[in-house]
């Protein structure tokens, strides 16, 4: 085994617990939206959002880190807007030509990718000797 593989990645146990507890959150708030169980999933966007949010500030020190949970708070956010509209049934209420509701979830999905388009093509390649950009 060479030194890259026996590099070790650690996390603190208690975010660890954090994030095995928003996996709860987040399936619960998937469930309830596959099923359309309104109440359960708008109730399971503040928790699952809030940890998100919270994973990505624990974890700002570590770019690598930082980018990839701040992708994925705006994907919860997306996935909660797009949720949302169909509990309401505005998904296919036409915003401007052909765009309806629906499609405005693409704003914070294209916002996720952009924030990983930044840390891949600018930031890790700038960084290359920094061992937290995996």
């Amino acid at each position: 085994m060479n030194e890259e593989e026996r590099k070790i990645y650690n996390i603190p146990i208690a975010y660890r617990k954090m994030e095995n507890l928003h996996i709860v959150f987040w399936l619960f708030k998937d469930i309830a939206w596959c099923m359309f169980w309104e109440p359960l999933g708008i109730a399971m966007i503040i928790p699952t959002l809030t940890i998100s949010f919270i994973i990505a500030w624990r974890t700002r020190h570590i770019i690598s880190e930082l980018c990839h949970n701040l992708a994925i708070s705006v994907w919860i956010m997306a996935n909660s807007f797009w949720m949302c509209s169909e509990f309401f049934h505005v998904d296919n209420n036409i915003v401007a030509g052909t765009i309806t509701v629906k499609h405005l979830a693409m704003i914070p999905f294209i916002t996720g990718i952009l924030i990983l388009a930044y840390y891949y093509f600018i930031y890790k390649p700038r960084h290359k000797e920094d061992p937290a950009t995996l």
